[in-house]
């Protein structure tokens, strides 16, 4: 049986969500119709456009522009700045809503999920109908809209809730491939950047359809191994699993999934720190320890990399986790992709702190440790998990 997978992917998601909350507050005025973008703290220079309407689209607006440029291009522009706790709140509430159809979700962004609809068919019927349900009751339901794919995998549902927007539903099975993707310029294509595109044109390589039919070995030559990633996404090829996370007794895991593609080291150690933070919490409040720490990251492709380690000594503090997840996750990003999402899980639990002895340790470090996170603990019960955190004293944290 083929597999049928929904993209479910929300219009214009940021300046959406602001609009719709500022509509529920009593906004008479809907921002989506107006020249406004989502845009960083110009005074800062962090100005760039997050999000834009579709009037300022019309006028060349594009994401990432700088907002003094996108002022060039409308001199009425209004900014909002982004409220990423009420995106997660919308972000949530959507998953939530999905969850009803299958538990096999993945998050692919904060604006994106993925749905492996192959098991529900006996119990929800027709997908494209479904799809056209979805669509309609997240309008209904939440305010916003989104856009949602069909398709036979995750590449050909992306590819196709990409097609016309906003607020529609498209499909792309296998067997409409080529008369639905080939003729597409071959930017169009999932993965295939700005760099890349430019290469493949100089190499009269125009449609997806160009693409599909070019030599492999000539891809692999001039593009290493993504040569195949690109030859097959052409072709409609895409094998890989929706991924989900099912939290079990034996194990704790805290995921995000980022607002935007990170890069930047300091920002991804700060994400492990929290999602640290949040795993040890958990354990602590189940007076347990962890023998196993490890760590998965999703690029921004369909790309999955997890790594899990076992303990000499089993662990429990924030510090502990932290820095154990950090030194996996070092083993594990190739420091050139993008990174989407991270997630830090811990494993084989027990109630008794249990390490490997030799002649020269001393259980006093250990009973140290775990007073001093008591401690910590106490303060963040009383004044807030913000009141106090290690990165702010680690030196090497930078």
């Amino acid at each position: 049986m083929n597999r049928i997978i929904l993209h479910i992917d929300v219009n214009n998601a940021f300046l959406s969500w602001t609009a719709t909350e500022m509509l529920k507050k009593g906004s008479k005025v809907d921002i989506r119709t107006r020249y406004a973008i989502i845009g960083g703290n110009e005074k800062e220079r962090k100005g760039i456009v997050l999000a834009k309407s579709n009037p300022c689209k019309l006028r060349g607006v594009v994401t990432a522009e700088p907002i003094y440029s996108a002022r060039k291009k409308c001199p009425y522009l209004e900014v909002y700045p982004p409220d990423f706790k009420l995106y997660k709140s919308y972000s949530d509430q959507m998953y939530k809503y999905l969850s009803k159809y299958t538990d096999i979700i993945e998050r692919y962004s904060i604006d994106e999920c993925f749905l492996d609809y192959t098991g529900s068919c006996n119990l929800f019927g027709d997908p494209i109908k479904l799809a056209y349900k979805i669509k309609n009751d997240i309008y209904k339901m939440f305010g916003f809209t989104v856009n949602v794919g069909v398709g036979n995998n995750k590449l050909l549902a992306k590819m196709a809730s990409d097609f016309e927007k906003p607020n529609k539903v498209h499909t792309l099975f296998s067997d409409e491939i080529e008369s639905k993707m080939f003729s597409l310029p071959v930017e169009n294509l999932f993965m295939i950047g700005r760099a890349s595109s430019k290469r493949l044109h100089e190499m009269n390589i125009h449609t997806i359809g160009d693409l599909a039919h070019t030599d492999i070995n000539l891809l692999l030559n001039r593009f290493k191994s993504t040569g195949k990633i690109m030859h097959d996404y052409a072709n409609g090829i895409d094998n890989s699993p929706v991924y989900y996370e099912k939290e079990t007794v034996k194990s704790i895991s805290s995921s995000t999934v980022l607002s935007y593609n990170y890069h930047d080291v300091v920002k991804i150690k700060r994400v492990i720190l929290e999602l640290a933070m949040d795993v040890s919490r958990k354990l602590r409040d189940n007076k347990m320890f962890a023998n196993v720490v490890g760590v998965w990251i999703k690029y921004d492709y369909f790309s999955k990399v997890s790594k899990q380690e076992k303990l000499d000594n089993c662990v429990s503090t924030d510090e502990e986790i932290f820095d154990n997840a950090l030194r996996i996750f070092n083993k594990i990003w190739n420091k050139e992709d993008g990174i989407r999402s991270i997630c830090v899980f811990i494993g084989d639990l027990s109630s008794k702190r249990q390490r490997q002895l030799s002649l020269f340790d001393d259980n006093l470090q250990d009973s140290s440790a775990d007073k001093l996170q008591a401690v910590i603990d106490e303060i963040r019960d009383k004044y807030g998990k913000n009141s106090i955190n290690f990165a702010n004293i680690r030196s090497d944290f930078k």
